[in-house]
């Protein structure tokens, strides 16, 4: 398959580092340009502990708390993708966007209009993690390009 522009969703999880190899290597082979996006899904917001912190300063420190960490594990994630992308002799641009991932994906692709998106598949049930996930059926009605799943390593090992 030739490709010119691959976008490629990741937030580092197992499924993701799966997409992050198969993408960087088919703009390597393809001397594609590459996208990453990266998603801080939006069930983070407003989470400011109220429920067991009780006093509006304590509530305000522990939110600054977690968004820095939020960041922090965003800007790590871009630089160990980016990283692997420069030592495959490819160039990345990276996207951040804070929001529901299904929706995130479908703006990025009306911005960055790729040939092709890749992705990880979900992760399989009773593995620990967070639970955002991408609509598959809502993805796959609105992209105007192919989608490339991934298959999770860990279901590769079990076969």
């Amino acid at each position: 398959m030739r490709v010119n522009h691959i976008l490629l969703a990741s937030h580092g999880s197992i499924g993701g580092r799966a997409a992050e190899k198969a993408a960087i290597e088919l703009a390597r082979e393809n001397e594609a340009e590459l996208s990453l996006l990266y998603i801080v899904p939006d069930f983070w917001r407003g989470m400011r502990g109220d429920d067991w912190l009780n006093n509006a300063i304590t509530q305000e420190a522990f939110g600054n708390y977690l968004e820095s960490q939020l960041l922090n594990e965003a800007r790590q994630e871009t630089r160990r993708i980016a990283s692997m992308a420069r030592q495959a002799g490819v160039e990345i641009e990276i996207h951040a966007m804070f929001g529901k991932p299904t929706e995130c994906l479908l703006e990025a692709v009306r911005k960055i209009k790729p040939d092709l998106v890749v992705i990880g598949s979900p992760r399989p049930k009773g593995m620990p993690g967070y639970r955002s996930r991408i609509y598959l059926e809502t993805v796959t009605r609105a992209l105007p390009c192919p989608l490339l799943i991934l298959p999770h390593p860990l279901l590769d090992a079990q076969a």
